[in-house]
């Protein structure tokens, strides 16, 4: 532990925490724009310069390691002005027009601004003329509103080793761009939307479609069905002054139908489902010599990723859709039929914390139509939920709870937990342990494979098989295991594990790129609790013990793994080029 002394008031810290972290702890906040938790320190926006007492130098607070006997100054008029210059040019290249900015209220320069007063423009306004790239239709870069702040080319390089961002140019010059300029959707891009998290102001922002939704409403002809993902209802609580993890599920079901919502269902029905496909998947696999290790698909900005990247690892790959697909495949067959609806005039919308969502729903072509139409029609992120919400007038916070519609709105504990990483390895165990041994777990919590640990490793005891299981979350962490994967596969011998989840983001999907801002670790670790708790209030907490699944399998699918149901249910995987112009 060290010792020092900010702005008068003595604090004692671990050795390597850095000045900012030690002014937190003190209770003084020093303002930031380029820092971000996540992120290792950048030191670019100038923001949390502070003096120390006896040096005429000028410290950066982020990346300034805290030393024993420092006495460090975080405010003072000085410094009160040189910060506000900072802001006034920072806002000289950046445009005013919030009112129609998606981060209006919630643009950390903006906050910054107000605090320090900016009314006024003292400097020649200079904006990017690039245009805004709206390629991917799901990410969008609008260069006129990037402050050069860096974060989204950090955690695009360093926490998602994906590379589709970078710095151009040098100086005032400088743009965070894709490579050479290209189109976004001609980039590395796996449209995570980790950027968007992670971007101060609005310069990247996810393709806005509540007004696709409300037309659709309005259409007499169509027949509107949502579904809803597990993460959304630990987090959308937090954009109307509820805590982080407070399970709103109930009261997102009576928000949806007042929006005008036809029917309403829900995503862990699909996660359910999806557990039955990939969890008899690898017990098909490990009993009849299949393709080892299996890795899991749920996630879009995964499968984008081997399928840029690892191509070798695609029949690895377990063919089953994501839940947010076979529920759109249902909605369409399934529960069309039994509602005697025409599958042309039922219009299926997906509520998703995830911006490659909106990308997904096409990119399998004819597999994202098994249905005969599109199996989900458009996806809203959480944060476009939210505006829609508060723009119809909905009082969240009071809303009363009702029940999703059934039969394919009933969801276990299982499909809860998908939104959380390591929810669909533990999920996947509990089923597969059933369909191995006939017996169900004792315990169904495998703890190993819970946390926020970046990689996790373990054994399940089977039945006396060891199964060895892997989780990853992030995507940057998953290369090393990939590489290794990669190189016992090109060397014909065993992999030393069997199965394998991954998710693109931190945290899983409770900290994707569609939820609200300002997650860090302890929003997800509290995003991450409410799911578990929603598990543990379950009444079933094991997929196979779904009543509505085990009907839908008995009156229309046969079995897992049958031939309708691979037909509805699974995809298949192509090598896609890393760049694509």
């Amino acid at each position: 532990m060290i010792h020092l002394t900010i702005q008068g008031i003595e604090v004692e810290v671990a050795e390597g925490t850095t000045v900012l972290e030690a002014a937190r702890k003190a209770g003084i906040r020093i303002p930031t724009l380029c820092y971000h938790p996540d992120l290792k320190p950048f030191g670019s926006c100038g923001l949390c310069v502070c003096k120390q007492v006896g040096s005429a130098k000028i410290i950066r607070a982020c990346s300034t390691p805290a030393a024993e006997g420092m006495n460090i100054i975080t405010h003072d008029q000085d410094l009160y002005n040189v910060r506000r210059t900072i802001l006034e040019l920072t806002m000289s290249t950046h445009p005013s027009s919030c009112l129609l900015c998606t981060r209006n209220n919630k643009c950390e320069l903006q906050k910054l601004a107000i605090e320090y007063g900016v009314r006024e423009q003292p400097f020649e306004v200079r904006l990017a003329e690039d245009k805004k790239d709206r390629s991917t239709g799901a990410v969008v870069l609008d260069p006129e509103k990037c402050i050069k702040c860096g974060r989204c080319v950090q955690v695009c390089q360093e926490l998602q080793g994906v590379y589709a961002l970078e710095f151009i140019g040098r100086g005032d010059h400088t743009t965070m761009s894709p490579a050479a300029k290209l189109p976004l959707n001609e980039s590395p891009c796996i449209k995570c939307g980790q950027c968007i998290t992670h971007c101060p102001v609005g310069a990247i922002y996810e393709q806005d479609q509540t007004n696709d939704l409300m037309h659709a409403i309005a259409d007499p002809e169509k027949v509107v069905a949502v579904q809803m993902a597990p993460s959304v209802r630990v987090a959308i609580g937090e954009e109307f002054g509820l805590k982080p993890g407070e399970i709103t599920t109930k009261k997102l079901y009576t928000a949806l139908r007042r929006l005008g919502i036809d029917y309403v269902f829900d995503t862990n029905f699909g996660a359910d489902l999806t557990i039955m496909e990939e969890g008899y998947e690898l017990i098909d696999r490990i009993k009849n010599g299949g393709v080892m290790p299996q890795l899991t698909s749920c996630c879009p900005g995964w499968v984008a990723y081997v399928e840029e990247y690892y191509p070798e690892l695609l029949d690895n790959l377990s063919s089953a859709k994501s839940p947010m697909m076979m529920q759109g495949a249902i909605t369409k067959t399934y529960w069309a039929e039994k509602a005697g609806i025409d599958k042309k005039n039922v219009y299926s919308v997906a509520i998703m914390p995830c911006t490659a969502k909106k990308a997904e729903i096409r990119r399998d072509g004819e597999h994202a139509a098994s249905s005969g139409e599109w199996d989900v029609d458009l996806v809203l992120t959480t944060r476009e939920l939210a505006r829609l919400i508060a723009s119809r007038g909905l009082d969240f916070k009071n809303l009363p709870e009702t029940e999703a519609d059934s039969p394919i709105g009933e969801y276990t504990g299982a499909g809860t937990i998908f939104g959380v990483t390591g929810g669909v390895m533990e999920a996947a165990i509990r089923t597969a342990y059933f369909g191995i041994t006939g017996k169900e777990l004792a315990d169904p919590e495998i703890k190993l494979v819970r946390g926020l640990d970046e990689v996790k490793r373990g054994e399940v005891d089977v039945d006396g098989k060891k199964v060895r299981v892997a989780v990853v979350h992030g995507m940057a962490n998953a290369k090393a295991l990939l590489d290794q994967i990669k190189e016992d596969k090109k060397a014909g011998r065993p992999s030393d594990v069997d199965f394998v989840e991954i998710m693109a983001c931190r945290g899983g999907c409770i900290a994707g790129g569609g939820q609200p801002y300002g997650t860090d670790d302890e929003v997800r670790k509290e995003r991450s609790e409410g799911l578990y708790e929603d598990d543990e209030k379950s009444v079933k907490r094991c997929s196979h013990q779904n009543p509505s699944i085990q009907k839908l399998y008995a009156d229309y699918l046969g079995e897992p793994l049958s031939e309708k149901a691979h037909h509805l249910l699974h995809t298949e995987y192509k090598e896609t080029p890393i760049y694509k112009g």
